[in-house]
């Protein structure tokens, strides 16, 4: 693909309406849904959120549900004082929100709690198993704990699997420093998403990075036309500056 040609984006590469997200703690499941909630929106898309996050009470999507609802986007989360309660809370609406999004009723983006232990969840929600309906993503990120080798991200991919009683069908590459992320550091990433790739058939959807690294590293993405997704960090710790624009997070204590 010519240099000044862009890459697709991850928005045109991925077209079941359902899009899930599971991986290792950490590797930037939430924020690539968010990414994708938020992009798909302004899109014209109609989208809901759905976190299915019953591990991990610190950074989870119902965080941002003041931003959500600015800008129309539903979230399907527990309410009222159980929305930041530490306890694996599944609402009903899940069912419902993930059906609707399958009969052709807009987009359904679920976060799901990292490793195996998060991915059990799915196992309670029906009709997932169609890939044309549902894609089931595992995002390779590197610099986690436990997916630094091929081998390791393929165990870890298969223990998902099993406890999800779901398939993997793409991977997503999200190996990057943040603000410190090099070109090196993009190539390493995608050269172990590749190799997860070759071991285990599955393909690269698309590769994520911050959207101001990415500017000087996006070459490495264009250069084999790899689906591209700009991340605008949306979650912050309280005591981190807020992007501009953006409000910052309702307390959770």
């Amino acid at each position: 693909m010519p240099l000044d040609i862009p890459p697709p984006t991850a928005f045109e590469a991925l077209t079941a309406p359902v899009t899930i997200l599971v991986g290792h703690f950490g590797s930037g499941k939430t924020e690539i849904a968010l990414n994708l909630a938020f992009g798909w929106r302004e899109r014209g898309e109609r989208v809901t959120v759905v976190d299915l996050d019953v591990v991990k009470p610190y950074f989870r999507v119902r965080l941002l549900r003041e931003e959500m609802e600015d800008r129309g986007i539903m979230l399907v989360a527990p309410k009222d004082d159980r929305l930041y309660a530490d306890l694996p809370i599944v609402v009903p609406e899940v069912r419902g929100a993930i059906g609707r999004a399958m009969a052709g009723d807009g987009r359904a983006i679920v976060d799901v709690g990292g490793a195996d232990v998060g991915s059990r969840v799915l196992g309670s929600v029906p009709g997932l198993g169609d890939p044309a309906k549902a894609d089931v993503l595992f995002v390779v990120n590197g610099n986690r704990p436990f997916a630094e080798t091929p081998e390791a991200v393929v165990a870890m991919l298969r223990e998902v699997e099993r406890a999800s009683k779901l398939a993997v069908t793409g991977l997503v590459a999200n190996t990057h420093l943040m603000h410190e992320t090099t070109p090196a550091t993009v190539e390493a990433g995608l050269g172990l998403a590749g190799a997860v790739a070759a071991s285990t058939g599955l393909p690269v959807r698309f590769w994520a990075m911050l959207a101001g690294p990415a500017a000087s590293a996006g070459r490495v993405g264009a250069a084999g036309g790899l689906p591209f997704l700009p991340l605008v960090r949306r979650l912050t710790t309280p005591l981190e500056p807020r992007p501009h624009g953006t409000r910052r997070r309702s307390s959770v204590v």
